[in-house]
């Protein structure tokens, strides 16, 4: 796992916890990165199975 998507992965899990889904503003003020290094990062993580998004509940599985 690469430090962009450790990160992206704390994020994650520490603001769903809290029952609010971080956008994708959050994560760019957050991270410093651009768009389209944070699709790619989470898509390697939904690709390792460390991360899902559930479509019903609309909230993410770890």
């Amino acid at each position: 796992m690469t430090d962009l998507e450790r990160k992206l992965y704390r994020i994650i899990y520490n603001m769903s916890r809290l029952r609010n889904n971080p956008t994708m503003d959050d994560l760019k003020r957050k991270t410093g990165k651009d768009e389209l290094a944070i699709r790619k990062a989470v898509k390697n993580l939904i690709t390792r199975n460390e991360l899902a998004w559930d479509k019903e509940k609309r909230e993410w599985r770890f």
